[in-house]
Formats: structure tokens, sequence, C-alpha cells
């Protein structure tokens, strides 16, 4: 690293622990807060050997800081954080970076953008792909709008926990690229998900078939790292069931709005509805195998 940054992540969940903690690590000056105080003492529990000041609120954690990252739930999460009474953008300094990694509208990135314009901020609309295991392991995927010099500032951090940094376009692009993403994943789990309760009716030794279809056309991502889970009906990590339900009202959204028919999803969409009813909110979008009840011949 070629620069010493003063850093401050907003949002310590699952994704955006790892990610700050590797800010840390890389040699930051890292300052980080959390809306609830149990997850922000939990983080600091488990990462005694990462430095980091505690902030009390957004504007508190954006005082200073030469770029400041948000990773929070929602819209509504977003924008208060950022445009609220005790946001981001009351204290960030003209010439600053902020990129947010949430998966929110393209609408509320595009607002933001508007406003950190007037502001004289940089700003990066920067969703991730990756899941639990890639931030863990500081190999995430961010798509990235926004101008192309604050991708550029923004990258000496964003390398520490990125393995593929893509700029995608203007503001509001990272998250139609996302939107793009939750398309593929949910038409692909949903399809993985009949295709091991198949096998598992035709009574096949589940590993031989991994083995055998994973080196071709049906390799994914998803088959590579959920096969083995789903056949053993495990769920309890990685991208719950309500995210992505949130996540695909925002596909459904901007679909709507550009006119654009998506069949398919909207379909899966039920289907994870469907899990949602069986108390299966929490889980792993996998658990999507959960409606399909296990069969075999006699």
């Amino acid at each position: 690293m070629s620069e010493k940054r003063k850093v401050s992540f907003l949002g310590l969940g699952v994704m955006g622990g790892a990610i700050a903690r590797h800010i840390g690590k890389a040699g930051h000056e890292l300052t980080v807060y959390n809306r609830s105080p149990g997850r922000l003492d939990k983080w600091l529990a488990a990462n005694t050997g990462v430095a980091a000041r505690v902030a009390s609120s957004p504007a508190e954690a954006a005082e200073g800081a030469d770029m400041v990252i948000t990773c929070v739930g929602n819209d509504d999460d977003v924008a208060d954080v950022v445009l609220g009474p005790q946001g981001v953008f009351r204290a960030l300094r003209r010439g600053g970076v902020f990129a947010d990694h949430t998966t929110v509208s393209a609408r509320i990135a595009r607002q933001i953008a508007v406003e950190a314009r007037d502001l004289q901020v940089h700003c990066i609309d920067a969703p991730m792909t990756g899941s639990q295991i890639g931030a863990e392991k500081g190999t995430l995927t961010l798509m990235c709008g926004g101008r192309p010099d604050a991708i550029d500032m923004a990258r000496p951090v964003m390398e520490a926990y990125s393995a593929r940094i893509v700029h995608v376009g203007k503001a509001g692009a990272g998250q139609t690229a996302k939107m793009a993403n939750q398309i593929c994943i949910a038409g692909i789990v949903s399809s993985l998900a009949e295709a091991v309760r198949f096998a598992q009716a035709s009574h096949l030794d589940m590993g031989k078939v991994y083995e055998a279809i994973s080196g071709g056309a049906a390799q994914s991502w998803q088959m590579d790292n959920r096969w083995a889970t789903m056949s053993r009906d495990e769920f309890d990590f990685g991208l719950a069931i309500d995210w992505m339900r949130k996540d695909l009202g925002l596909v459904m959204e901007e679909g709507r709005g550009l006119g654009v028919s998506l069949p398919v999803t909207a379909l899966v969409d039920q289907f994870f509805a469907d899990v949602q009813a069986l108390g299966g909110g929490r889980e792993d979008t996998s658990a999507i195998i959960r409606r399909l009840p296990r069969k075999g011949r006699k």
C-alpha cells in the first residue's frame, strides 16, 4: 500500500465486519460505526488485533475521513446514515470519497450521487458479489457506478478486500449490474435445487454426480459451493432469503421502469416466498430446495 488513508466504515454485519477487518489490517487508519451497539461490541471483541476508533454517529465517523464506506440494509438505511441529520454528508470534507456497498435501488444511488456532487464529494455505488466467503477471504467483486476519478481514488482502499473492481458506468450503474447478478443467482439456485432433488430421487451418489457434471456446461459458483450442503439440507450461512427477496423486489421495480419482462425472476421470487412461509427467511438462498420434498423409487 503506497498511502495510508483515514477510512470510516459504517455497518458491521456479516459482510461489512469482514471488510472493515481487511481495511484495518491493510494499515489504513480505521474508524467504525454500527447502529446496533451489540453488533459493534461483538465485532470489537472478535477483532482485538485491529486498531479502530469507534464513532457515535455517522457524522462523527465522517469527520476528518478521507473515505467513508457504508454497508447497511436497504434504501431507508442508506438514506438515514448518509443524508440524515447525523449523516455522513453533514461532515465529510470536500474532496473526500464516499462508497456504498449496500445493495439498494439505482434511484437512491443516483440521488446520493447528486447530493455528493453538490458537496464536492466523490461518490461511488459499489454493490458486491462473492458472498460471505469472499468477504472473509478478501476476494469480493465490486461493481462500481460513478466517475472514473472517484473509482481511482477509492481503489487503494477497496483492493484490501476485493479481487476484482469493475467500473460499470455512471452513478447507479453499479446497482443495476448487481440486479443482473441477482437475476442470475435466483435462476441458477432454483434449477440447482431441482437437480439435487432429481438426483436424490434417483438414488445416485451425490458426490459422483457432482464430479460428473461440475466440469461441464452445468458448472457454476452455486454448484461448486452449494451442491453438497443442499444435499445435506444445510442452510445456516450465506445470503438470507429475506435479503434476496429484497434484492429481487428492486430488480422487478427497475424492470418495470425499463419495460423489461422478467417472468423467471418473478416465479423464483415466489418460490423464495414459499420458503419464507416455512420459516426459512433467514436461511441461505439454497434453502429454496426446502419447497421440494424428498422422493425416491421404492
